[in-house]
Formats: structure tokens, sequence, C-alpha cells
């Protein structure tokens, strides 16, 4: 135990000011020069140098920083993959360096891209935000809203993987499908968009008038699963329903949610509205569902437009002609122009909002050039990464799972296990990967921390985390037992939204809010294009038509179980206030 000894304060300050120095300012202050004349001369300080460990011990800590949030969401799912493969599958990792070569390149990509989205186009959005409702009617700042929802769509990152899946699918099995991810692949991403821009728009109103989400998510999903319904009745076209409902979490990436989140608030805070604590919900939720009801109604176009034979005609008369591909069409070409074009006319749309419309200069245009620039290096280098190594990996993996349970080409002596112990090794490979995955991203915890907030440390952090990855985790499970069964997407969904629909209305406005908006963390940059690849892989090593729907399951998932937690919690808190009532009843009774 130390042995604490009183001393006097004046000589407590005398030991710390004993090593202390006075030094005057002119020791410090440059040696006034005068001319001819007497005057004196201004000074002007020389060239800083600055020494290349200078240059590192300065940068060092910003670079650290920001790529070790991207380690943190790529190497440990990397690592899950490549040790199943390993030890419970027992395959090679087969081109091992590409793949590692990959995922680097989808690390640096990612931190070069988000840095750049918050130093160069994060300010856009808050300062056309904040000026733009008292330089312009209502009309013309939903239009804006509604043309910014097409721009960030075309620049997520997971968009991308949608258009490399139309390699994947067989045009004779499945035609819309093929169709819809090859011939109509970019009117496919202008109509997701279309759908952001809806919702954003919605967003915004709520934002600025403050209505409910219930009405709001029950009015989306009333044509949402009716079109579903309709769509079930034709057999061919019932195929795209996994990609319709995917694509409702490829749009809830880090460029949509914070780009269109903080214009929406920005326009609600600039006419006094948005000081509510749940002022930054809902968007995710509307821009998860319309987007649905946007390709559901492509399709339905297309259907009217081409018949199957039409398509499967088409292309295989396209698989005659010359396989050579043109130089814009092989890497790195593709992915340089990829970036470019997913970038710049999104920053040209602002800038043209900024400068013509509403006459503002650009403010400290250095740091929003080099912002810019750093979003357009990261998403082409992030889209090498994305072809050779997120979904690589994935295809790889999900090709190789089911020979845990099945007879599968890739695996000569499969099947490895017998059939229940393999479908359970199956399962649980899905739901550690989805568990583990929603874990580990940076945006869960962020909001875990709103959440517990918001609710006074009613809904705990880690508490909701856990429910999230859960739901996450039986959602990817769910998609997987689909895949292998080829249960129709739609036998699951819409019972998995009728129960959404039915804890929603038992459920307060607070926790509908959190529990909606809750499955936009879990479809990142690195889990969309991953899990895509897999299914697309799982799918079409069982046969499968189409591997499409595990990530609308991730979505559903953590919507039901969030929900139901709050439900539970809202319950022992009603259970608590009832004690402490019938506690201070019963002192009342014995004092009176």
């Amino acid at each position: 135990m130390p042995i604490l000894k009183h001393i006097r304060f004046g000589a407590f300050v005398r030991e710390i000011t004993m090593h202390q120095q006075e030094i005057s300012y002119n020791d410090l202050a440059p040696e006034i020069k005068q001319d001819q004349d007497g005057n004196d001369l201004a000074y002007r300080p020389g060239k800083l140098k600055v020494r290349s460990i200078d240059v590192y011990r300065l940068a060092q800590p910003y670079f650290k920083v920001r790529l070790i949030d991207q380690i943190k969401a790529v190497l440990p799912l990397a690592v899950y993959l490549i040790l199943f493969q390993l030890l419970i599958l027992r395959q090679n990792v087969t081109d091992s360096w590409v793949i590692t070569a990959g995922l680097m390149s989808v690390i640096f990509g990612l931190m070069f891209f988000i840095e750049g989205l918050k130093v160069g186009l994060m300010p856009f959005g808050e300062t056309i935000g904040n000026i733009l409702p008292s330089k312009a009617r209502l009309a013309t700042v939903l239009f804006i809203v509604f043309l910014l929802g097409i721009g960030v769509t075309f620049a997520e990152p997971a968009i991308g993987a949608l258009k490399t899946a139309g390699a994947i699918v067989n045009v004779e099995r499945a035609p819309y499908l093929y169709s819809l991810l090859n011939s109509w692949s970019e009117v496919l991403v202008l109509m997701v968009g279309m759908g952001v821009g809806l919702a954003a728009v919605l967003g915004t109103l709520r934002f600025i008038y403050g209505w409910s989400l219930k009405p709001l998510i029950y009015m989306s999903l009333i044509p949402t699963i009716g079109l579903t319904i309709y769509i079930m009745g034709d057999s061919e076209l019932s195929k795209i329903l996994g990609l319709a409902w995917d694509c409702g979490a490829v749009t809830t990436g880090p460029v949509t949610v914070p780009l269109v989140l903080s214009l929406g608030i920005g326009i609600a805070t600039a006419a006094g509205k948005g000081r509510s604590s749940l002022s930054g919900f809902g968007i995710v939720t509307l821009a998860s569902l319309f987007p649905i009801i946007a390709v559901q109604i492509l399709a339905i176009f297309v259907s009217f437009a081409e018949t199957p034979e039409m398509i499967i005609s088409e292309a295989a008369s396209i698989s005659n002609l010359s396989n050579t591909l043109s130089w814009h069409e092989t890497t790195p070409y593709v992915e340089l122009l990829s970036g470019i074009r997913a970038i710049v006319p999104l920053v040209l749309f602002l800038m043209f909002i900024l400068i013509y419309i509403l006459k503002e200069k650009i403010k400290h245009p250095g740091t929003i050039a080099y912002g810019i620039s750093l979003s357009v290096i990261g998403m082409i280098i992030f889209n090498v990464g994305l072809s050779y190594g997120l979904s690589k990996l994935g295809g790889q993996s999900g090709g190789l799972v089911p020979g845990a349970f099945t007879k599968i080409e890739l695996i000569s002596e499969s099947p490895l296990y017998n059939f229940a112990l393999g479908m359970s090794i199956a399962l649980a490979f899905a739901w550690i990967l989805g568990f583990g995955a929603t874990l580990a991203e940076p945006a869960l915890n962020a909001l875990g921390m709103t959440v517990e907030n918001l609710t006074n440390g009613a809904f705990r952090k880690k508490l909701l985390m856990h429910a999230v990855s859960f739901g996450v985790g039986c959602g990817i499970a769910i998609g997987i037992f689909k895949i292998i069964f080829s249960i129709p997407i739609a036998y699951i969904i819409i019972p998995g939204y009728l129960i959404a629909i039915v804890l929603t209305y038992f459920s307060t406005e607070e926790f509908v809010n959190i529990a909606w908006d809750s499955a936009g963390v879990t479809t990142g940059p690195v889990t969309v294009p991953l899990v895509l690849a897999m299914g697309l892989g799982f799918g079409e090593a069982v046969g499968a038509i189409e591997g499409f729907g595990i990530l609308s399951m991730a979505s559903i998932g953590p919507i039901i179980s969030v929900m139901a937690t709050g439900l539970w919690i809202q319950w022992k808190v009603n259970k608590r206030r009832e004690r402490e009532d019938e506690l201070v009843e019963s002192l009342e009774g014995v004092d009176s």
C-alpha cells in the first residue's frame, strides 16, 4: 500500500516550477531589419523545409485510423471464408494471390473513397441543403432532391456487383432475369435510382412536416407486395423477384444514406423542422422499399416488350459474334471508366446546382477537389478489388459450400458429410457469416450509440448490435435454405413482411424508426458484393435457377428481430413501472 505524505502547498508549487525557464519573446522573434532610410522591412519567412520522416509522422495517424476501419470490415470476413474453405471443406483457395491483391485493393479503395466522400462530396450536400430552401420554391427543391437520389445510386460502390452478376445468369433458364442484368442493366440502375429519388423526396417531406413513419411504411408495402403477387402469376417473370427485392438492399450504402440524409436534414433545419431526435430516421427505410417497386415495374414492362424466345435468340446471336473485347471492356480500363462515370456526373450536377441555381461560390475549392479526386481514385481501385477480390472469393466459397451435403463437380469426393450434417454446416456457415459481418460493421456501432442515447439507455447499444446481427444471420441462413430447395422467394418474403407489419402496428414510433432503418447498416460496400457473389455461386453449384434473394432476407431479418426486442423492452419497462406504482400506493396506504 503506498505511503501518503503531507506537504505544504507552497512547497508543491516550488517543486513543480523549479525546472521552468522563462524565455523572452524577443529571443524567438526574427531580427527586425531596416532599409537605408531606417524604415522597418516586412519579414518574409523562408520556405518551410519538411523532411521525409516529418511527412510520414504527419500522415501516419491520419491514414492509420482510416485504414484500420476498412481492414476491420474486410479482413475478418476474408479470413473466415478462407479458413472455412481450408478446414471444413478441405479445399485450397484457387488464385489466392489474385484474391489477396483484390482484397487489398478493396481495403485501400474504400479508404480513399470514404475519405473523399467526407471531404469532397458531403460538404456539397450540407451546403445545398442549408441554402436551397431560402432560394428556391419547394417544388424546385424536391425536384433537385429527386435528381440527387438518381445520381447517388450510380455512385454506390455495391451497384457494380449487380452488373457483374449478369454474366452468371443462364439465359435459357431465366430469360427475363438475364435481360434485366444485361440488355437493360443501365435502365435497371436508373430505375433503382428513381426509386431512391422518390424515397428522398418523401423523406424530405417527412422531415419538413413531421409525418409518422408507420403510414409511409404501410403505403409503400401495399404496392410492393401487390406487384410481387402479380409477378408470381407468370412462371418466367417470377424469376426476377429475388433481384428486385435484393435491389432494395444495394441502395442503402455509404454514398446514398449520408448524402441524401445531409441534404434532407439541411432542408428541414432551414425550414425550422429538423430538430427532432428522430429527424434522421426513415430515409433508409423508404430508400430500401421504393427501388423494389421500380425494378418490378421495369420487369413487367420488359415482359410486355420482349418474349422469352426473343431474349434467348438475341443472346445466342450475340454469343456467336466475335468474343474479342474492346479496349474499354478490359481491365483496368473498364474499372477506370466505371469509377469516373460513377463520381464525375454526380459532382458536376452538385456544382451546377451550387453555382448556377443557388449563385454560390464553392468554399475551399482546393479541399473539395482533393476530396473528389480521392473519391474517383478510391472508386477505381475498389472496382478492381471487387472484380478480383470480393466477387472471386465470394463466388468460390459459395460454389464449394454445397459440397458439404451434395455432389458437385468442383469437389471430387463430395458430399463430404451426410446430408443432415452437411446441411447443418452450410446453414451454420451462412448464419455465422451474416452475424459476424454485421457485428463488424462500423455503421452498426454508430447506430447503437445513437439508439442508446435516444432511448435514455433503455435499448442498450450491445443489445441492439446483437439483435441486428442475429436477424441478419438468420436472414442469410434462410436465403441459403431458399436456394437449396428452390423455394420461390415470395413464399418467404411476403410472410416476413406481414410479420413486420404486425410488429410495426404494436410498436412505438421510436422503435419502428430504429428497427426499419437498422436493415440499412447491414448492407455495406463489402457485405453486399460478397454475399451476392456467394449466393450466385451457391445457386450455380446446386443447379438453382438464380441465386438472388439472400440480401432481401438479410434486410427483413433485423427488422423483425429489433422490433421483437423493442416490444420485449417495452414490456419490461411497463412491468417495472407497474411495480413502482404498486409500491408507491402501498407506502401511501401505510402512511394513511
